[in-house]
């Protein structure tokens, strides 16, 4: 399948953010299309201790659902962006936030995109790290996730 702007992965994606800045506020990423421009960005708020949420806006994008996950590795090398590597999965769960044995710590609910190709979103992430020593990415993907 071929990537509409950044990244790949199982399916078609969006967008893809890594390299969080910090400087003394919380971590900030950028979100960009496959070639590289700006389309948003993610701040990473600690909701309560040791839990992550995600405060994302993000414009250019195609209007409808898309399935949203962090990805293993911190790197988004285009055009295929193939280097994000798998699902963010350190407790070796199952694919999909209705698993019984519990979702991918990659695993975040979908967003809905507007006619004017924006959104704005809050995902909380679950239980666990955030990243390793290799970061994680935040891939938006064409597709919404059906699981």
């Amino acid at each position: 399948m071929r990537p509409i702007f950044l990244m790949t992965f199982s399916a078609l994606l969006s967008a893809c953010a890594t390299e969080a800045q910090h400087g003394g506020e919380a971590p900030t990423a950028t979100l960009a299309d496959g070639t590289g421009k700006a389309i948003g960005s993610v701040v990473v708020v600690e909701d309560r201790p040791g839990h992550a949420m995600l405060e994302l806006s993000a414009g250019g994008l195609t209007t409808g659902e898309h399935g949203v996950h962090l990805h293993a590795v911190g790197r988004c090398d285009g055009p295929d962006f193939k280097s994000a590597g798998a699902h963010w999965n350190p407790a070796n769960r199952k694919h999909g936030l209705a698993s019984p044995e519990g979702a991918h710590m990659g695993d975040l609910p979908n967003l809905e995109v507007g006619a004017d190709g924006k959104t704005t979103a809050t995902l909380h992430v679950g239980d666990g790290p955030l990243a390793d020593a290799d970061g994680t990415s935040l891939v938006i993907h064409a597709s919404p996730t059906t699981i």
